[in-house]
């Protein structure tokens, strides 16, 4: 398993890139982005009201009345407790990350990027993150284009994924909790490493009205994923613009599953 070490974060070939001078962009643009989430599960069981009319003639009796509100009451709570929440998902992933690398040398990198592929589409916006890393230039761009450049991204960090966690050595994983920010839902955790070293890694994740997706990750807990993948498209996309940058993203998709 290649996970970053401590202090480090993506690269771009074989040059490091700061996310630094461009998170405060991010966060401005983060800011505008807020306040689209969706009722959480246990808000629309506040506002489900059932309404019992009184007993009339013809009508089902008490007892049979108090036994469905009982019934429904129990289905309420049921599916509140049973919607997966923030931590939940990151321990989905993990899951499935964990099994992957498990059986990793048979997979092979292809047979990992195809695994993995589903997965990584339904456990983050992959949208959202295309529009935060491709930047202001993300709405001059037309619907084919936001859709190629989504597309492109979603197989980069499918493939990174399968990359970095190709084979299986005694890692741990290990969800540590969560805590509520500006932009969403921090999820602790990290990854015990074989050798007993424990990487930070936390991701924000965000209600979005189909499940908690995650929206960026942080490397050793304070090094954005959008803000370097910000960083290192700006160049790409200022000087050969966003057709370039879509070949780049393919190309090197089609690289790590070598």
């Amino acid at each position: 398993m290649c996970v970053p070490e401590n202090g480090s974060h993506a690269r771009w070939g074989a040059h490091r890139i700061p996310a630094r001078p461009v998170a405060a962009a991010l966060s401005q643009e983060l800011d505008l982005q807020d306040g689209c989430g969706g009722r959480t599960a246990a808000q629309i069981t506040r506002s489900s009201k059932l309404a019992v009319k009184p007993v009339k003639t013809g009508m089902l009796p008490l007892p049979a009345v108090a036994g469905l509100l009982f019934l429904t009451a129990g289905w309420l709570t049921f599916a509140a407790a049973a919607t997966p929440g923030p931590m939940d998902a990151v321990r989905q992933f993990y899951g499935v990350l964990l099994d992957t690398m498990q059986h990793g040398p048979a997979l092979g990198a292809k047979g990992r990027y195809q695994k993995l592929e589903p997965v990584v589409l339904r456990t983050f916006d992959v949208p959202f993150m295309t529009r935060l890393s491709i930047g202001p230039s993300w709405s001059k761009l037309t619907p084919e284009q936001k859709r190629r450049a989504a597309t492109a991204y979603g197989r980069y960090i499918t493939a990174v994924y399968a990359t970095r966690f190709d084979e299986y050595s005694g890692e741990k994983f290990q969800v540590l909790g969560e805590q509520q920010i500006k932009h969403g839902t921090l999820v602790k955790s990290q990854i015990i490493k074989s050798n007993g070293e424990p990487v930070s890694i936390n991701y924000v994740l965000h209600d979005n009205n189909v499940a908690w997706q995650i929206r960026d990750a942080y490397l050793s807990g304070s090094i954005s994923e959008l803000a370097t993948r910000r960083s290192e498209f700006s160049a790409i996309l200022r000087t050969n613009g966003i057709d370039a940058l879509i070949a780049t993203l393919n190309k090197k998709a089609d690289d790590l599953q070598i």
